[in-house]
Parts: C-alpha cells; structure tokens; sequence
C-alpha cells in the first residue's frame, strides 16, 4: 500500500511493520507522552519518548497516547514511531502483550489518520468540536480500514449529536472500534470538573449501549483520585501531567483505577450529575432542621438539600438522647424528595458513627464533613456519599480546597460569614451568613452552583421560619445560573 499520509518531514515506512494492538478492551489507564500543554506550559521537556514509554508499560499502562502536536504540546511523528518501538522492545523482551499507541493530536482529516497507521499508531483521537460530521465519519472510517480504534471526544450537547449521527452511519463492526472520551477539563478557558464526564456517560450509553467504553480525561493527579473515577464506572482514564511529572506514582495510580469498584459515594455523585444536569438555577440546602414541620414544609418548596446537625455541642445538634429530636424527625423523611445530609464535626464521634449507619441503611443520603482535614476522614466514611465544608476561618482555606481538589473530591462547601468566596475558582457551593436580604447580590456576584441557608431564614436557633424560607427559596429558583 502506498503511503499517502501527511509526515510533516518525518520519513514514514513504506509500510506498517508493527500489528495493530486492540485499544482498551478492557479497563485500562492510558498514560501520555507529553512535554508541555496550553494550560501548564511546560511539564516535562526533557522527556524522552522512548525511555518514557517503556516505563508506562512497565507500570501496568493499557495504552499509551503520544502527543504529535508541536507548536502546544512540544510532540512529533518523531516521538510516535520511538513509543511504538519502544513497545515493540518491550513485548519482546517480557513476552508479554505491549500497551497500544493513541497518535493525540488535532487531527483534521482522512489522510493524517493514514499517517497514524504508518508511524505505527493503534488508535487516534477525533475531536468532534473541531470536526464536522462528515470529516468524522470519513476519519472512523479510514481507521477502521486499517483496524486502529477512534477515541472520540466529546463534551457538549452539540458533540454528542455528532457521536449519535457518527454511530448511526457506522457499520456493526465499524461501531466496535469507536471509544468515546469526555476532557473533565474546558478547553476554553482550561477550568476542570470532575462530574462532567459523569454528566454525559449517560448520554454516551444511550447512543453506545450499556458497554460503551468509555474514557475519563485530565484533571487526575493522584492516586486517591484515580481511584474516584474508577469507581464511576469508566472503562479507561487518560492521565497526563500526573504521569509525566511523577514517575514515582505511576504503579499507583494505574492499580487504584483498575482495582476499584462502585461505592455508594460514586453513586452519588453520579445520580448528582444527572440533577446537575438538568438544573437551570442554584440548588438550595436548608441546614440546621430540628423539627419535621420545618423539613416537610423546605422540600415542599422545592428546597434540593436538607441537612441536619450531628454533632455535640451545638445548639442545632438532632442526635443523641439530650435532644432526641432526629427520631422525632426520620419517620417523615421517606416522603422528602430533598438530598437529606447529616452534618458532622468529628469523624470518630458517636455522632458522626449514628450518620454513617443513617447513610449505610438509606435514611440519609450524605455526610458533610465540616471542617475536617482530609487526612482526619477514616476511610470508612470516605467511601459513603459525602462532600467537605471548608471555612475561612483559619489561613488555610485555599490550601485545603486545593487538597480537596486534588483528591479527587469533586465538589465542597465553601462556609464563610464575609462571603469570601472569591477562592474558589468554580462550581462554588457558597454558606455563611447567607439571608433572603443578600442572597440576590451572592447570586449575581458568584453565581453559586448551591447556595447554603440555615441561620438566615431562622425566627430563633433551630426554629426556622415559613415566610423567610419560602422568600429566599423563591428568590432562587427564579434567578437563572
């Protein structure tokens, strides 16, 4: 076969001397070759392709993606062909199967997929916001005459109309080489959220089936992460940074993503993503109820939260034999439709263990962990539902959210009286100090995913009050966000 793909003044082979290796048949981590981006600069410049491919294999990677690209991304066709023989040594060397080759790149034709093939590539990625429905299907056809997988990414509405009418033109066999990758991160503006590939996986599957395979892209960076996102039910996750940068941590973070499995806390946020999606104004919590009066009448206003105190000392404090006020308050909570949230201050109190059981028995749906570092969390409560609360209270503030972030937490609560909500970046979930009177000017300043209300609408402690719960939950559900 002659070659007629784009070489950019690299010499290609006359024709392809490796087999074409299947991408991703099994849950898997792709590890990327990659010196620099757009958002971070430079990463790795002095990586070398070759020796770094042969330690993502030795890490367990079941693919490898290979950055091309070079004004961004500072790749080659160069760094593509010394991965592939770099895998190819491998194999021999181990007897064991080498990891496939991803060419990532933005790709804009038929012919630069015919390079991909001749370099030595298994699968490219197809970006559908930059191409149209006939180049797309025109590039998946091309790399399926040569048996390599697609990955297409998508991540808008718009993308996922094209990833229909792509499968719809596809044959049977054509549609078994299509893998599907949602990028956690925007690329206009590079801000990262870890639920957005949660978002569309439903959307994937309608279009897929149920065993769609489908990639988690960016935004991962150590292995408690990783974890996380395996336990929502993706079939691969592509790591970048993290793996270029951290050498040390490689083994790990591929272990924890093919080991881990559902949890309750990855139903969750799941099953909060699909809420997400379909919202068009802040979610609301009333928190601090002490009575089933006042819980009935906040979801019966559409209120989206309802959170309740376990934890001594407090005045709102529901558990223990002082107060007895939950079991006064659990008989009515079948019939709320609200995300009911037990909020805890001490990770190893007996309240914070009556939460948990609460949670594992589906009387309450989530633990927020209020000012608790994350290291304090036993591990037990890290696996139920559960989001933190972070105050500005101590200098700490933007350290821990950054912590947080990086743990693969994908939301938390931001509690501060002066509305010093500035830190965080997006997807606030603003509390303190929030009433009907201020929370119009909170809501056009910081335009707050949740908004978080408990002393605010409250006659006195505890006791909240109808008509300021029904003025500032109106107030809400009528401003768009």
């Amino acid at each position: 076969m002659k070659n007629k793909g784009i070489s950019f003044g690299f010499k290609l082979p006359e024709k392809r001397n490796r087999p074409v290796h299947s991408f991703l048949q099994s849950k898997g981590v792709i590890l990327e070759v990659k010196r620099a981006s757009p958002s971070k600069g430079d990463i790795a410049p002095q990586l070398n392709a070759g020796d770094t491919a042969r330690s993502y294999a030795k890490a367990g990677a079941a693919a490898i993606s290979c950055l091309t690209e070079e004004n961004y991304f500072k790749g080659s066709l160069g760094d593509l062909m010394e991965v592939c023989k770099s895998v190819d040594e491998y194999e021999a060397e181990s007897g064991l199967s080498g990891p496939a080759v991803l060419r990532k790149d933005f790709l804009i034709n038929a012919e630069e997929v015919e390079t991909a093939y001749f370099a030595g590539a298994d699968a490219v990625l197809l970006i559908a916001r930059i191409l149209d429905d006939k180049t797309i299907l025109s590039m998946a056809k091309k790399a399926a005459s040569f048996n390599m997988t697609s990955l297409v990414e998508v991540r808008t509405d718009a993308d996922i109309k094209k990833l229909s009418a792509l499968v719809k033109s596809l044959t049977a066999e054509e549609r078994k080489l299509i893998v599907c990758g949602v990028n956690s991160r925007d690329l206009r503006d590079f801000t990262i959220d870890l639920l957005k590939p949660c978002e569309l996986l439903f959307e994937i599957r309608k279009i897929m089936g149920d065993d769609a395979r489908v990639v988690f892209e960016s935004g991962i960076r150590t292995p408690q992460s990783a974890a996380f996102v395996g336990s929502l039910g993706f079939a691969g996750m592509l790591l970048g940074e993290a793996a270029a940068k951290q050498p040390e941590i490689r083994e790990k973070l591929v272990e924890n993503f093919v080991k881990s499995s559902e949890t309750l806390n990855s139903k969750f946020w799941l099953n909060y993503s699909q809420r997400l999606k379909n919202k068009n104004h802040s979610f609301i919590k009333i928190c601090g109820l002490t009575n089933p009066e006042d819980v009935i009448y906040a979801d019966s206003l559409g209120a989206d939260f309802v959170g309740f105190i376990f934890a001594a000392g407090f005045e709102r404090n529901v558990c223990g034999d002082k107060h007895n006020r939950f079991e006064k308050i659990q008989p009515v909570l079948k019939n709320i439709s609200a995300i009911k949230v037990a909020v805890i201050t001490d990770p190893v109190s007996p309240e914070a263990e009556e939460a948990a059981e609460l949670v594992e028995q589906g009387v309450l749906d989530c633990i927020q962990l209020h000012a608790i570092p994350y290291s304090k969390v036993p591990e037990r409560l890290l696996t139920l539902p559960h989001y933190f609360a972070v105050t500005d209270k101590t200098l700490s503030a933007e350290k821990d959210i950054e912590e947080l972030f990086s743990m693969g937490e994908p939301r938390f609560l931001m509690d501060s009286k002066v509305h010093n909500y500035g830190v965080v970046k997006n997807h606030l979930w603003a509390a303190g100090g929030i009433t009907p009177d201020n929370v119009k000017d909170i809501q056009e300043k910081f335009s707050p995913e949740l908004v978080d209300v408990s002393g605010g609408v409250e006659i006195l402690t505890g006791k909240k009050d109808s008509e300021l719960m029904k003025k500032i939950i109106t107030s809400l559900l009528n401003q768009e966000f």
